[in-house]
């Protein structure tokens, strides 16, 4: 039985019954532990880089899942067929707008509108857009730390009827607004000290575009930390 990091266990929670599509799937540890935990039924493996395709190839023989994971090479969404149908997407250990760029270019491959598991490094305000547009409604979203670094996870559907996110719950996250853990005061800190770093270095008369947007990205982060659950 293949072991996950707490990231990938966590992504791991939220898979439901049927087909994964594991996209940027690295060695396809999720992929493999998807089949062996019974989580999925039959997976696919996509990656765009040669290396981890075929580290993901050797992994998949190693563990006799051949039958049941298909390793691709491809880019993003470009590894599922037209015509398959695929109950979960995940993408994981990526930056919010490499996420955001897959889904926005690959949106005709979600016609059988998978779960979306979006697990993101940086910036998951662009996975949100994203999301909003393309009518995928957030049903949960975890933040956690391992090893020093913070991670955002969100977990999508496919939404009929409208809504909309506002400028908070876009950046924050609507889930995690309502939930403000550790983690979360630990990120936005961290992100509060780096932009007044940087607001130090302008010079408000040469950069006075770039300093507003940070003036007001600051005051949105100590209202958001300062104000109560």
């Amino acid at each position: 039985m293949i072991t996950l990091n707490q990231r990938l266990l966590k992504v791991s929670e939220f898979i439901k019954q049927g087909t994964l599509a594991d996209i940027g799937s690295d060695h396809a540890y999720l992929p493999i532990f998807a089949i062996q935990s019974n989580l999925s039924t039959k997976a696919i493996a996509g990656e765009v880089i040669k290396g981890p395709f075929e580290a993901a190839q050797k992994n998949v023989n190693a563990n006799e899942l051949d039958n049941e994971i298909e390793v691709r090479l491809g880019d993003g969404l470009s590894v599922i067929r037209d015509n398959e149908q695929i109950d979960n997407i995940t993408i994981c250990g990526m930056g919010g707008p490499l996420i955001a760029k897959i889904l926005e270019e690959g949106q005709h491959k979600l016609h059988s509108h998978p779960r979306l598991i979006l697990q993101s490094n940086i910036q998951t305000q662009n996975v949100r857009t994203l999301l909003q547009s393309i009518q995928y409604k957030i049903l949960d979203e975890i933040i956690l730390e391992e090893k020093g670094h913070i991670y955002e996870i969100v977990i999508a559907e496919y939404q009929t009827s409208p809504f909309e996110y506002n400028e908070y719950e876009l950046k924050f996250g609507p889930i995690l607004l309502e939930n403000k853990n550790k983690h979360f005061y630990n990120k936005w800190e961290r992100e509060l000290k780096a932009l007044e770093k940087i607001k130090q270095q302008l010079n408000p008369e040469l950069h006075l575009h770039r300093y507003n947007e940070i003036e007001s990205e600051i005051k949105l982060i100590k209202e958001v930390l300062n104000s109560e659950s």
